[in-house]
């Protein structure tokens, strides 16, 4: 392996590890590295990059290219696949993969209960309507994914005592999950569940893992949640399932494409609940993000592994 501040090179003590931060200037972050243990320097002089822009692969790539001594870059958000044609094996890559969960999974949760009780068409209501609505507690809840995200979810779901079933790459045992299953079983997940929610990385092999199969799974009254990517589902099959009512609903906090376009079918489906990416704003990240950067550099200080590890074999 490559020597890193990940601790896995063996290079020991660094005193006054030396980050950058770029694009851009950002007092919180700055205060971070300095907490940590490191000196804010140009990009040229430094050793770790805090990179800000949680889309500009092009930038970053540029930058890495003038800079070519920097051997860790700290990534801004949870989500990678932006950058997944710049992530190299030179460089020790982390993400903020962990420190968002309880946000997000807050409007997953928020999400879910709107759908299940029919907010998304009570908010558009002009007259009193007639009684709808299910119960979350003691439903079974299917979530794919098995990362921070999910686990934060599957606490806040404790109280309502659901049945849930977790997918993931590793269907090892997850506290408050009846059961976890491989990503070939997600067929076998999704009938009877109240929700499911997408709590997943992007990866080319989870570009629209909801399709026209697997909304067929599911059952007439339940709702689809994505606080993960939008290409995760097959939106013109979304549309068609909606507008035929086969299932209860979605509600989206990422769309494909994004951002969703005025006139787009989904704005006009009572049945379909959006949110614009505000699952984790930048009021909310920029304190999270900024514990990060502080104990990151101050394990590239003392040599530890660093947190939020990204595999760029895996995009994640």
């Amino acid at each position: 392996m490559h020597d890193s501040p990940d601790g896995g090179g063996g290079t020991g003590p660094t005193a006054g590890f030396r980050c950058a931060i770029a694009p851009g200037s950002f007092p919180v972050l700055a205060d971070a590295v300095v907490a940590g243990g490191g000196l804010i320097v140009d990009p040229g002089d430094a050793e770790g990059l805090i990179w800000t822009d949680p889309l500009d692969a092009d930038g970053l790539a540029r930058l890495l290219q003038e800079v070519p001594a920097v051997r860790w870059v700290q990534l801004p958000f949870a989500g990678v696949d932006a950058f997944s044609a710049v992530l190299d094996e030179r460089r020790t890559w982390t993400s903020a993969k962990g420190a968002y969960a309880e946000p997000v999974a807050e409007h997953a949760l928020a999400l879910g209960l709107a759908g299940l009780r029919g907010l998304a068409s009570r908010a558009r209501a002009r007259r009193w309507g007639s009684p709808a609505g299910r119960r979350l507690m003691g439903a079974p809840v299917t979530i794919v994914g098995g990362g921070s995200i999910t686990q934060a979810l599957l606490a806040l779901l404790a109280p309502f005592r659901v049945e849930a079933t977790v997918v993931r790459r590793h269907p090892s045992s997850l506290p408050g999950a009846g059961r976890v299953l491989a990503p070939d079983r997600l067929h076998d997940a999704l009938p009877g569940a109240a929700l499911v929610v997408l709590a997943l990385a992007l990866t080319p092999e989870s570009v629209g893992l909801i399709g026209e199969e697997e909304l067929a799974c599911m059952g007439h009254d339940a709702w689809l949640v994505n606080v993960a990517r939008g290409a995760h589902v097959d939106t013109p099959a979304l549309v068609e399932a909606l507008e035929q009512r086969s299932i209860g609903g979605a509600a989206l906090d990422v769309t494909h494409p994004e951002p969703l376009p005025a006139g787009h079918r989904l704005w006009e489906l009572d049945n379909c609940l959006i949110t614009p990416h505000v699952a984790n704003t930048w009021e909310m990240a920029e304190p999270l993000l900024a514990e990060r950067v502080r104990a990151n550099v101050e394990r590239a200080v003392a040599g530890r592994p660093l947190l939020g590890l990204v595999d760029p074999s895996l995009g994640y």
